[in-house]
């Protein structure tokens, strides 16, 4: 074969060459391109199905905004309501502290007589030449809404009663000043005796603050000799007062059914619900029975 022929057949066999080579590099181009295709609808099907998984669980905003909209709760206030200011002692017992006055019963001015209320009363016995004697008797009650905000009726009325206490006890010009617990009376009552001299003569104060539950309740009663008579023994003052400060705690009890929301066998009160806010009176902005009746007389 001669050399020309050879030539024409390799030109022969590389133009028959190119086409498949064309084909080969065409079928690589398309499987190339598929790849980032098939990982694009991978990656979209994983992207949906997290979402899918994001939708049942809780983010924790999601949970910041569930534990914000909680609403606080506080134990429900036991008692209610009060009791009419002038009817929480016996003519009985009206008849003994205020001999002279136990139609003298002046209740107090109040807002809202369900939660602060109170009554008084005086007595003036003329002796003639001998003098007279003379007896001021006052209760006062307070009651505490339970509240987010302040907390529980209970907890409100122990610091109103321990303001009480402290109160009665430092009382500007007072002689002589004693305390001492009080029992069966209340959750928790103290009685505050002391001597205070007025230009009418020298009077004995009683105070006895008594807590039952959400109510704290104030007994003040005072005596004294005018005119020449003796001074009455504060002994017997103070046995009277205590006596009729347990009166009045009980008369709370009955006017809420004997036990308020809760029964008196439970000690106590029903179960805790979120409060709404309160309107009953603050323990801070409250003038202490004590210090008026220091006045009195």
């Amino acid at each position: 074969m001669s050399e020309g022929t050879m030539q024409r057949a390799a030109q022969r066999d590389h133009r028959a060459q190119r086409p498949r080579r064309a084909r080969r590099l065409n079928r690589v181009v398309v499987r190339a391109a598929a790849v980032p295709v098939m990982l694009l609808a991978a990656a979209c099907s994983s992207n949906s199905g997290s979402g899918d998984d994001s939708g049942g669980k809780k983010t924790p905003a999601d949970g910041a905004t569930a534990s914000a909209s909680a609403s606080p709760t506080v134990q429900a206030a036991r008692y209610a309501k009060l009791p009419e200011a002038c009817k929480v002692l016996s003519g009985k017992t009206l008849g003994e502290l205020v001999p002279k006055g136990t139609k003298s019963a002046k209740e107090g001015t109040s807002s809202d007589v369900s939660s602060r209320a109170s009554c008084s009363w005086n007595s003036l016995e003329n002796k003639g030449v001998k003098g007279s004697q003379f007896r001021w008797l006052n209760v006062s009650l307070l009651r505490f809404e339970s509240d987010a905000g302040r907390g529980s009726g209970d907890e409100q009325a122990k610091e109103y009663y321990a303001k009480q206490v402290q109160d009665a006890k430092s009382v500007a010009g007072a002689k002589n000043t004693k305390s001492e617990p009080v029992s069966g009376t209340g959750d928790e009552a103290t009685a505050v005796r002391y001597d205070l001299k007025k230009k009418e003569g020298s009077f004995k104060q009683q105070t006895v603050v008594a807590r039952v539950e959400n109510v704290v309740v104030t007994l003040d009663y005072n005596g004294a000799g005018l005119a020449g008579d003796k001074s009455p023994d504060a002994g017997d003052l103070a046995k009277d007062a205590k006596s009729a400060a347990k009166e009045a705690v009980a008369a709370v009890a009955k006017a809420n059914g004997d036990g308020g929301a809760g029964s008196p066998a439970s000690g106590s009160a029903s179960p805790s619900k979120s409060a709404s806010p309160s309107k009953s009176p603050s323990a801070s902005s409250s003038k202490s029975s004590s210090t008026k009746a220091a006045s009195r007389g």
